[in-house]
């Protein structure tokens, strides 16, 4: 009776490491542990005993999914390590026809290995270097358009 208890305790502590370390490590560990608890269960008390003990082990990881998706990320101690702002900037392209920008010189806002971001006449834009390598603050001319993004050569 006492490795049963102390399979099913450490297949806990196994679990509550989980919730804490990235990778399925400790879960996969605790898993292992509870199921030799039962399989020990079953064979000193017979099916009755194993039965119990894995209906006991359902319980117990059940609670713990609970505590670990649904009551921890409410807690204070979680809180601190949650993202709450965002730094208000938007991701989305600007839609850009290619007869308006394509021959137009743009500045390099960041060095683009090939791909950056662009100024022309005051409008952030994704591009492609097709040159390669454009240091930011390079003076660059638009050849063309792909499907998000500017194409862009050296001047």
């Amino acid at each position: 009776m006492n490795i049963i208890v102390l399979l099913f305790i450490l297949g806990l502590v196994f679990m509550f490491f989980e919730v804490f370390t990235p990778g399925p490590v400790f879960g996969i560990l605790g898993g292992i542990t509870l199921m030799g608890g039962i399989a020990v269960a079953a064979m000193t008390s017979g099916v009755s005993g194993g039965l119990i003990a894995g209906i006991v082990a359902l319980a117990t990881v059940s609670a713990t999914l609970y505590a670990e998706l649904v009551w921890l990320p409410k807690t204070r101690f979680a809180q601190r390590f949650s993202v709450h702002s965002t730094s208000g900037t938007t991701i989305r392209q600007q839609d850009v026809e290619a007869d308006a920008v394509v021959g137009k010189t743009a500045e390099a806002l960041t060095t683009l290995a090939p791909s950056g971001y662009v100024s022309i006449e005051g409008h952030r834009y994704e591009a492609f270097c097709q040159s390669g390598h454009a240091e930011r603050g390079a003076q660059l001319r638009v050849t063309g358009l792909d499907n998000f993004r500017l194409i862009v050569t050296k001047i």
